[in-house]
């Protein structure tokens, strides 16, 4: 499996549904506004679902990536309201190419406080 191309594939098509198939059973994430870290499959899916919802519009893109034999770091750029966002995606998945680790890191702190407040709001909705 083609890791990185997949992830790239649910992000345009904006499909949380296959996040399934693409995450390891143990997955971690890892968040600039989530502590702690969160495992499992399941509560990965959730933040990654909220995400591709808050984040994943017409002003998102990915800007720059680098690819290792089993790792990621996608670095993007996104608005929030009239926040800019910038982020890296760092990636780690295993032999049989489903998600191990997933770390979003965002900056500035204006962006991070705006990236919580939505997040927050969109997951509070969702059970």
């Amino acid at each position: 499996m083609d890791t990185p191309a997949v992830w790239h594939a649910i992000v345009k098509q904006r499909d949380p549904a296959a996040l399934d198939a693409l995450l390891a059973d143990d997955v971690v994430f890892h968040s600039s506004v989530v502590h702690p870290p969160q495992v499992g499959r399941a509560i990965t899916a959730k933040y990654l679902a909220g995400a591709l919802r808050v984040l994943n519009h017409a002003e998102f893109h990915y800007v720059r990536e680098i690819v290792g034999p089993r790792d990621a770091v996608l670095e993007f750029t996104a608005r929030i309201d009239d926040v800019l966002v910038n982020g890296v995606d760092l990636i780690r998945w295993g032999d049989d190419g489903r998600i191990t680790e997933f770390k979003v890191m965002v900056r500035l702190l204006k962006a991070v406080h705006a990236l919580r407040h939505k997040m927050g709001e969109l997951l509070q909705r969702e059970p």
